[in-house]
This record gives C-alpha cells, sequence and structure tokens, in this order.
C-alpha cells in the first residue's frame, strides 16, 4: 500500500504550530527529505558579522562554474536584505556540535551585534568578499549573488543563485572520503517529518552521515 498525497493541504495534517502551513507546503513534511544545515555569513549595513543557520538548498555546477541554491530564504530576514544589497555572502559548514552555539544567532540577532561572536566563533577574513568566513568551519564557500529567483509567489521566500569564488577546507577535512561524511563532518535537517497516517508532526531531528559503499568511477 501507498499513501498518496496531492497538492491540496490534507484536510486532517495537524499543524504543529499557528502558521505553518501557510508558510510551508504539506509536502515539505509528508516527503521528509534530509537537507544539508550551514551558516550563511554576510555582512549588515553597519558593518557587523551577521549569522544565519540556513537548509533547504543545493549545490552544483559545471564547466561554466560552481553555484550555491539557496532555495528557502525567507524575504524578511536580515541575510536576504544583506545579500541583494552587497552581492555577496558566505556558506560555512560546520558539524553538528556546533548547532547550539549558532543558534544563538537566532536568538541575539539585533542591528549592532556581532553575530559570530554571540555563538562564540571566529571571525576570519575572506579571500574575494568582504563577508566574513567562521573559522570553525570545516568547509567555508565564498559567493557573490548570481540570480534571485521568486519561486512561491507568495513573497515569503525567495531563490537565491550565488557563483562561488573561493573555497576553504580545513585540513583534516581534505582528504577525500575522510571526516567530512562522519559524525563530525556535514549535518543535515530533518525537518517535523509527518506520520501521513495520523497528520502529526514528528520534532524536529537532526542526522550525520555514515558511509556504507565506495565505487570506482573509472
Amino acid at each position: 500500500m501507498k499513501f498518496e498525497i496531492g497538492e491540496n493541504l490534507p484536510e486532517y495534517f495537524q499543524p504543529d504550530w499557528p502558521e505553518q502551513y501557510d508558510i510551508f507546503s504539506h509536502f515539505e513534511f509528508a516527503c521528509g527529505i534530509p537537507q544539508a544545515i550551514f551558516a550563511v555569513t554576510t555582512l549588515k549595513q553597519n558593518g557587523q558579522p551577521n549569522v544565519c543557520l540556513q537548509s533547504w538548498s543545493s549545490f552544483f555546477g559545471g564547466s561554466e562554474g560552481y553555484f550555491v541554491v539557496l532555495g528557502g530564504l525567507m524575504k524578511h530576514t536580515h541575510t536576504y536584505s544583506n545579500i541583494l544589497r552587497e552581492k555577496q555572502f558566505c556558506v560555512n559548514f560546520l558539524p553538528l556540535s556546533y548547532y547550539d552555539d549558532l543558534k544563538r544567532s537566532i536568538e541575539k540577532n539585533h542591528t549592532d551585534a556581532d553575530e559570530i561572536a554571540v555563538c562564540g566563533l571566529t571571525a576570519e577574513p575572506g579571500k574575494r568578499i568582504s563577508a566574513p568566513r567562521i573559522a570553525e568551519s570545516f568547509l567555508a564557500m565564498e559567493c557573490t549573488l548570481h540570480q534571485e529567483v521568486d519561486l512561491s509567489g507568495s513573497g515569503v521566500f525567495s531563490l537565491l543563485v550565488g557563483r562561488v569564488l573561493q573555497a576553504a577546507v580545513a585540513e583534516e577535512y581534505a582528504y577525500g572520503m575522510d571526516a567530512k561524511y562522519a559524525d563530525h563532518g556535514f549535518f543535515f535537517n530533518i525537518h517535523s517529518p509527518v506520520n501521513i497516517e495520523t497528520g502529526v508532526c514528528d520534532p524536529v531531528g537532526f542526522a550525520t552521515l555514515q558511509m556504507n559503499r565506495t565505487e570506482s568511477t573509472h
């Protein structure tokens, strides 16, 4: 048996919070697809660093360049305004052990705050952009804004595409199938997957990778 879910919100889906299904598609919770979590750093208008936990994104490229697609960036955020104004941003990947530190940027995000310092982390200058990198990140990608697309039509979310100009990789994460793909590497957002039979969402979860197989491409 398969549960079939259409484009209209099922009446029995119960929101965990009042605007859940006004902001997010019910497919977000019905499909429950894990998404990589990272921190976007930008500069506020006053020059202070801004930090934004982000997911719902992808990374791809070819001979024409490598691109970051920020797929679920809310338009009311400082990060969105900063990227449109400065035309640049940095994507920082940190291990799950830093998640609680990074969450402080949500709680203490006033205009005058240095949000990297608020998180107890260290800013380091970028090589190609003025926005800072987070020194503790095992992978940082400096980007310029390439394109903005409004897919939702609701005015809530924006899709921003950045072109990667520079990448910085920590030494212990630079050797192929290494720490990037274990408990201290990439981690993922499991966004309140719904029990499709009852319509009730589980809590938010977090996952890391476990390497199960390798295969030569030659």
